[in-house]
């Protein structure tokens, strides 16, 4: 039903910080748009005062002044895919040219690396089986939620796939477009949170279908001709718009 994450917002407190944390130290593209007509290129420029968008592969991270709603997520844990043969250039590169205090962790045979963003939000950028070169993609977000029974429902409803549950902590892993790991209120891996009211888009190639899967979970469902937005039980918001990868 879902057939890609199409964008990622975070909310951030100074937008020429993350701009230097996430297009210097990560070296990830701003993104641009051309405009078609005189209003769009006003809309645009309002846009661009409150909030700065990035290319992570084929999603969107957007980082986002909070002047309206959806805010974006809060204290957020996310992962960026790099191709596994970089990872020791990435680290030397953060920890030595730009001064980061990295965690690593390892899973089975890839290694992932983890620092703070200038908000506080984890990133983790994780050896993955992509092309790269540099960040290519987001392959995981962490959803803080009150009860993972009713999270789970929810997103198994639109396809996701729990995979793993957790032991010591309260969470639970789940495989879809990108994997989702759904946490009751707890510090994780380097003392990340799950997010507040995280923004997520995505790609649906059955808007219909999502409309059915969540109508009667979800806290709203709004259709604005071919997006669809929804607020999941916990308050994140989610767009789906039609498209396929």
């Amino acid at each position: 039903m879902l057939t890609g994450l199409s964008r990622l917002a975070l909310e951030v407190e100074s937008l020429d910080a993350a701009r230097s944390f996430y297009e210097d130290a990560l070296e990830l593209s701003v993104r641009s748009a051309g405009k078609e007509s005189a209003e769009e290129a006003s809309a645009d420029e309002t846009r661009n005062a409150n909030e700065v968008a990035f290319e992570a592969g084929d999603t969107e991270l957007v980082c986002r002044r909070p002047t309206a709603v959806p805010r974006g997520g809060l204290h957020t844990h996310f992962a960026f895919s790099i191709p596994a043969r970089e990872y020791g250039d990435w680290w030397n590169r953060l920890s030595e040219e730009y001064g980061h205090d990295l965690e690593e962790f390892q899973f089975g045979s890839a290694k992932s690396l983890y620092l703070y963003d200038p908000d506080g939000n984890c990133v983790e950028l994780g050896q993955s089986d992509v092309a790269g070169p540099g960040i290519d993609g987001i392959f995981e977000v962490v959803l803080e939620v009150e009860s993972l029974a009713r999270a789970e429902a929810f997103y198994a409803a639109l396809g996701f796939e729990a995979v793993d549950r957790g032991d010591e902590r309260r969470r639970v892993r789940m495989n879809g477009p990108m994997a989702l790991e759904l946490w009751e209120p707890q510090l994780g891996i380097a003392d990340a949170r799950g997010g507040v009211h995280v923004d997520l888009g995505f790609e649906a190639n059955d808007l219909e279908g999502v409309t059915e899967a969540v109508d009667d979970r979800a806290r709203s469902v709004e259709r604005r001709d071919e997006t669809l937005v929804v607020r999941d039980p916990d308050g994140h918001h989610l767009t789906f718009r039609a498209g396929t990868r």
